[in-house]
């Protein structure tokens, strides 16, 4: 089988998640993960599928061809990833006050430590009781087996106090499940 990694971009309707499925379906494939989202009017989504080799280029044309559709597919094959088993697996929390480039001063220092990003999914609300605008940020992340985690998990709290945030890192099972 070979992988495919799709992103997904078009204005939000009903039908969008059904249109990607259908070419999927109909060319052998399966859908295995995905992350798709509303933001601002449009569909926006990333996933992966496995399709028959032999079926790739059709499937391919197929979902470019949904751009008559107001729907702009990109694709790409991938080979799966083996992760090393000397990488530990950690989930990053943060939530504070909004402000410009909370996500770029986590990113950098996540960056200079040699940790990978995974999966990050951010948001904001309103505070309960002042209503003002908060940041939430969680995201999985690659820590490598050379990364001292108690210096990282210092260096995350010195800068969470400089933002005015809190941050909590922990680390995560094989199978996904917080220690």
């Amino acid at each position: 089988m070979t992988d495919l990694v799709l992103t997904l971009l078009g204005p939000d309707r009903p039908g969008i998640v059904e249109l990607v499925a259908g070419v999927i379906s109909a060319h052998g494939g399966n859908w295995l993960e995905s992350r798709m989202s509303h933001l601002a009017g449009k569909f926006a989504g990333i996933l992966r599928a496995e399709l028959p080799p032999d079926r790739v280029a059709a499937a391919l044309v197929a979902l470019a061809a949904l751009e008559t559709r107001g729907l702009r597919v990109t694709a790409e094959t991938a080979a799966p990833l083996d992760v090393p088993p000397s990488e530990r697996r950690m989930e990053f929390e943060l939530v504070g006050l909004d402000r410009p480039g909370i996500v770029r001063e986590i990113s950098q220092l996540l960056a200079v430590n040699g940790v990978n990003v995974e999966d990050l999914v951010t948001n904001r609300t309103s505070a309960p009781m002042s209503g003002e605008m908060l940041f939430e940020a969680r995201a999985h992340v690659r820590v490598p087996s050379t990364t001292d985690v108690a210096r990282l998990r210092a260096d995350l709290e010195r800068l969470a106090s400089d933002l005015v945030v809190e941050v909590k890192l922990t680390v995560l099972e094989p199978d996904g499940r917080r220690r």
